[in-house]
């Protein structure tokens, strides 16, 4: 039987790294993207189970990318969890109008991983 899959969109190696441990400690599949843009095509493709994102992406409209993840018929239904640091507002606004199921800073990202994995997928 084939593992999930998570994709992974990060630029910075911290936290992207220890969330690629995290999830294979918790037997997924990652596959780590490091432009949002193929954030779709991959998803659809390699049929991702789940999709975390970093919101700092300075290559690529996160976003965007989520908005255009959830707009597909084909990806809609991927639970969404991104992150970014608590202190920026914005960035957790934005993402949840754009289709985020979960927004929480990395820190409490890899502290309750599990949790919120079983939750976004309750989402669906």
């Amino acid at each position: 039987m084939t593992s999930p899959l998570a994709l992974l969109v990060y630029e910075n190696l911290m936290p992207g790294s220890q969330l690629v441990n995290r999830l294979q400690d918790l037997g997924y599949r990652v596959q780590t993207l490091n432009d949002a843009r193929q954030l779709v095509a991959t998803a659809e493709s390699e049929k991702a189970l789940v999709v975390i994102v970093d919101l700092r992406a300075k290559n690529s409209d996160v976003n965007e990318a989520i908005q255009n993840l959830k707009a597909h018929p084909a990806t809609a239904h991927i639970p969404v969890i991104a992150f970014v640091d608590p202190k920026q507002t914005g960035p957790h606004a934005a993402a949840q109008a754009a289709g985020a199921n979960l927004v929480a800073s990395p820190a409490t990202i890899l502290q309750h991983l599990p949790q919120f994995l079983d939750q976004a997928l309750e989402l669906n």
